[in-house]
């Protein structure tokens, strides 16, 4: 069934007994990513979903390269750009306005630009008509999931409407649980959801800009002790406010239009500028669940972990999530690889999560510092280092979103300096003479990639895993090969030390070899088969 169809379309008999490979609950930015990832693998899935439209308030508001690049693995990397805002400054300002410390986010290499403003409702919009392209999954909105019970052969969910529908059993091979902060699913499971939640409760604030002001397309973290402020643009005509409820705040009436005009009127925006679309109350959390595993099933994005919104990761950490869990499903259950693979998830993920949320609690101690004499040593601390030449973009390149670099889960031992490590996306030419991003010529599959003629790899060559070689600037288009005309990917080897590269499907290295030296084996009980038809129409229309 298509990924449009409805709960309410369904027949009963249709969805008794049903069998899938994998059961997704929640349809936010993480099950849709995880459901568009399924689907380009060719796997049958069911997505449950308690409500019936997409949740109108824009929650995140940006995300940053190595998302887009995930994105881009299913083809909406290009389409999803267009609703966005790149190359924007971000300042921090003190109470008078005056910015002390200005940046912009430094590129990592993915072959996106580093962030990049969204406007939620309509990223998600654009990700769920992507999942309509897969016949393989089927799409339940307006129904939840009641219960989870697991066996030796997969697992059984208890599901019903939400406007009363008859309780219905499905089984799925596999759960991702990205049902949100409050999850029942880890509830059911009995994971605990640790860490703490911050006193302060913040107004957030959608607008709809009609008459813009002098630059509105900067974020400025306003850095006010008497009241510190978000002001964000955001893309498709909107703009983004967010305030903290203050003591003897009356919170009710901070969300009324009256007093929402009071407080932006202090930088210079009037009624006639903007139409109010909501504005809600949240309050910040930092936690991580217990487990990211149980037996099989998988908490993902909010469900897993919750961090403060300072650098823009929360919605980003769920997407990061789904990608590293997705391909690790699909293997399995194509039996390339043995179960035990699934392990590596939560080693690969939760160090990564909590040395971003560790960040964003720093810069939101940055922005929210309340006591005067303090801020006012930041403000001239952190302003004598904006003038200083080159110090700036390394202050927060050192504080914002750090690179992902698995240091345990699915790698070969010994490890090199390469290993757990993304390679950078640059354009390169493929054999055919077009110019393309990397990971579409890469395909999503087992590949090894040579810095140079391809040395024999026997035990790898016995399992069929392709090689490509790595082609300096200037040199012809060839068979087995790409050209890297900037010379990135060879010089990212070289500074790694590594001549020959085993990467996984999400690009990450699995092994590496210098010169003349062999990779270390294959994973025990490898088995890997060719991309499926889905997955490379999915490539290279992103």
């Amino acid at each position: 069934m298509s990924a449009g169809n409805r709960a309410d379309d369904t027949t009963e008999d249709r969805a008794r007994d049903s069998a899938y490979d994998v059961a997704v609950i929640g349809y936010g930015p993480t099950g849709v990513t995880a459901a568009n990832l399924l689907g380009a693998a060719g796997l049958r899935v069911v997505v449950l979903e308690r409500d019936a439209e997409i949740f109108t308030r824009a929650r995140a508001i940006s995300t940053d390269e190595e998302v887009i690049r995930i994105w881009q693995r299913v083809g909406l990397a290009d389409r999803l750009k267009r609703d966005m805002l790149a190359e924007r400054p971000l300042d921090f300002v003190d109470a008078r306005g005056r910015t002390f410390l200005s940046a912009r986010p430094v590129p990592r290499g993915h072959g996106h630009p580093p962030q990049m403003f969204i406007y939620q409702p309509a990223l998600e919009q654009v990700l769920r008509d992507g999942v309509a392209r897969y016949p393989t999954v089927e799409v339940l909105l307006r129904t939840e999931c009641l219960r989870l019970r697991q066996d030796a052969d997969g697992v059984e969910l208890t599901v019903a409407g939400t406007e009363g529908d008859s309780v219905r059993r499905l089984r799925a091979r596999y759960v991702i649980a990205a049902d949100g902060g409050s999850s029942l699913s880890r509830a059911q499971l009995n994971v605990g959801y640790e860490g703490r939640t911050y006193e302060d409760r913040w107004v957030v604030i959608d607008t709809e800009m009609i008459e813009p002001w002098p630059d509105h397309d900067r974020l400025r973290f306003r850095c006010d002790p008497i009241r510190p402020a978000v002001d964000c643009p955001t893309p498709l005509g909107h703009h983004r406010w967010e305030f903290p409820i203050l003591p003897g705040d009356d919170e009710r009436h901070l969300t009324t239009d009256d007093a929402i005009h009071a407080m932006v009127s202090r930088y210079g925006i009037g009624p006639e500028q903007i139409k109010i679309l909501r504005a809600t109350v949240y309050s910040h959390h930092v936690r991580f669940a217990a487990r990211f595993r149980v037996g099989r099933v998988f908490l993902a994005g909010d469900a897993a972990h919750a961090m403060p919104p300072w650098i823009g990761q929360g919605m980003a950490a769920g997407v990061r999530d789904a990608a590293n869990l997705c391909w690790k499903l699909a293997a399995v259950l194509r039996g390339e690889l043995p179960e035990t693979v699934l392990d590596s998830y939560e080693a690969e993920r939760k160090p990564h999560v909590k040395e971003v949320t560790r960040r964003a609690v720093f810069v939101g101690r940055i922005i929210t510092e309340r006591r005067r004499p303090v801020a006012r040593v930041r403000d001239t601390v952190l302003r004598a280092v904006r003038r200083a030449t080159g110090v700036t973009g390394r202050l927060v390149d050192a504080h914002w979103i750090p690179v992902a670099h698995y240091a345990k889960g699915f790698q070969a031992h010994p490890r090199t300096r390469a290993s757990g490590r993304q390679i950078p996306q640059p354009r390169v030419t493929g054999p055919d003479g077009d110019r393309v991003r990397l990971d579409d010529a890469l395909g999503g599959r087992w590949l090894l990639l040579h810095g140079g003629p391809p040395a024999p790899q026997p035990a790898w060559d016995r399992s069929g895993v392709p090689s490509l070689a790595v082609l300096p600037a200037g040199s012809r288009p060839a068979e087995g090969a790409i050209v890297d005309h900037d010379g990135v990917l060879l010089a990212w080897m070289a500074e790694h030390r590594a001549a020959t590269l085993a990467l996984r499907p999400d690009a990450y290295v699995y092994a590496a070899a210098r010169a003349g030296a062999p990779l270390p084996p294959p994973p025990a009980g490898f088995a890997p088969a060719s991309p499926t038809p889905a997955s490379i129409a999915s490539q290279g229309t992103s």
